[in-house]
Formats: structure tokens, C-alpha cells, sequence
């Protein structure tokens, strides 16, 4: 089975488009979270992975434009908060609030979460990767009880992953904001036969976001930092 592994996507409709059009066939997409947030789109962003069918999970931004409030986010972050609750459906924003902060797919060998095991909204990075995270969320699988094959983060937007004897760990990056210096959208093809991981990155037209983020009252470094990666 493979799987298109997808995060951060922060409603950013041109990443996610060169995303989607360069992505092999696969089985199936799950995505790590925060399918909005930040960038002008996050309407048509809610409707694109609809429409994938992607198996997702709520980021902390999910949950703050479902509910009521912005978790002490920066005023970037706050701001994009308040645009999407501003643009969204109710029918949207539902859906929004329906979405789990964990999940278990593939027959339950793949557990997918925002930020930690054990804590939505923990930042696990790179250097903290190790088998001990995919011991964490045993038993918490709604498939099959015991540490999964793979365990899914986003939340960091930097892009890593790394195989064990016991299972992979792995961040696919972002697609809509990527900051680990690299301004292309990220994201990830997991072979589960093979236990392989793709890093995969794509170029995108990041000035059509920014002029589209100067045309709404969302701050203007919302836009250019997509240029920097950060």
C-alpha cells in the first residue's frame, strides 16, 4: 500500500494544486492537520482535500477557526485565524470541528497526529525523532491495539523522517509553508510494504501568493516569507 502523506497545508490553494498535480498514483492521502490558516484560501483549501478523500486530523489551527479562540497565537497566525472563520461555510467550519486530533488508518499501522502522541500541540522536531514516539501511542489506535507501523507528525513544518527497526517516524514538511529554509511545498509517499519514505518537494508560484495576500487584509509578511522557507 502507498500513501500520499500531506500537513500544513495552511490554505495555501497554489501549493496544494502543485502538490496534487505532482503526486504519484497512491492507495490513498491522510493529512497531519492545519488544512487552514495563514494564506488566502482556505475555503477551496477545506474543498480540495474533501474531495481527496484524505483520511485528516485537526492542527491547532483547525481547532482555533472551529472554535473560539487563537491560542495565544502570534498576530501572523491570529490573523489567519480570523480570515478563515471570516470565509469559510458553516458547513465548512463543521467539518472543521468534527475532525479528531488523532487517528489510526491502514489497518491501523499508520497513527496520525498534529503535533505529539501524547499533546496536539506539542512541536516535535527532527532531533527528538525515536522509536520511543511510536511506543507512545500504543494502544490508542481505534483499528488495532500496539505501536503502529509509522507514526505521522506535522505541526513543525520542516520536513524529515527516519526509519527504525521498530517503525518509521516521520513529518512530511508543509505544503503551504514550509520553514526549514527550503520555499518548496513539501510532502511525502510512504510505501507500507516496502517501509520506505519519498521526501518529496515541488516548486510553486509562491509571488501569485504573495500579490494574492496583498490583495486582502491578511499582514503582508504572510506572504513574503513563503519566499525565504520560514
Amino acid at each position: 500500500m502507498r500513501l500520499a502523506v500531506i500537513s500544513d497545508v495552511h490554505a495555501n490553494r497554489i501549493a496544494l494544486d502543485a502538490v496534487l498535480e505532482d503526486m504519484p498514483p497512491v492507495d490513498r492521502t491522510v493529512c497531519a492537520g492545519d488544512v487552514v490558516g495563514y494564506n488566502p484560501w482556505p475555503s477551496e483549501c477545506v474543498d480540495r482535500v474533501r474531495e481527496l478523500h484524505a483520511e485528516t486530523i485537526a492542527g491547532n489551527h483547525d481547532r482555533a477557526v472551529a472554535g473560539d479562540t487563537t491560542f495565544g497565537f502570534n498576530s501572523l497566525a491570529g490573523a489567519g485565524v480570523r480570515y478563515a472563520k471570516r470565509h469559510l461555510s458553516d458547513a465548512q467550519i463543521e467539518w472543521l470541528r468534527d475532525l479528531p486530533t488523532k487517528r489510526r488508518t491502514a489497518n491501523g499501522r499508520v497513527h496520525l497526529v498534529h503535533g505529539h502522541p501524547r499533546d496536539p500541540d506539542r512541536y516535535t522536531r527532527p532531533g527528538e525523532f525515536s522509536p520511543r514516539l511510536l511506543d507512545q501511542v500504543e494502544g490508542e489506535g481505534d483499528e488495532s491495539d500496539g505501536a503502529p507501523d509509522v507514526l505521522v507528525l506535522g505541526h513543525t513544518h520542516v520536513q524529515s523522517h527516519e526509519v527504525y527497526e521498530e517503525g518509521i517516524v516521520l513529518n512530511p514538511g508543509s505544503v503551504g509553508q514550509p520553514r526549514d529554509g527550503d520555499p518548496r511545498a513539501a510532502y511525502a509517499i510512504v510505501d507500507l510494504d516496502a517501509m520506505t519514505v519519498e521526501q518529496r518537494r515541488v516548486d510553486y508560484d509562491v509571488e501569485t501568493v504573495v500579490d494574492a495576500v496583498r490583495e486582502t487584509d491578511l499582514p503582508e509578511r504572510i506572504g513574503t516569507r513563503l519566499r525565504e522557507g520560514r
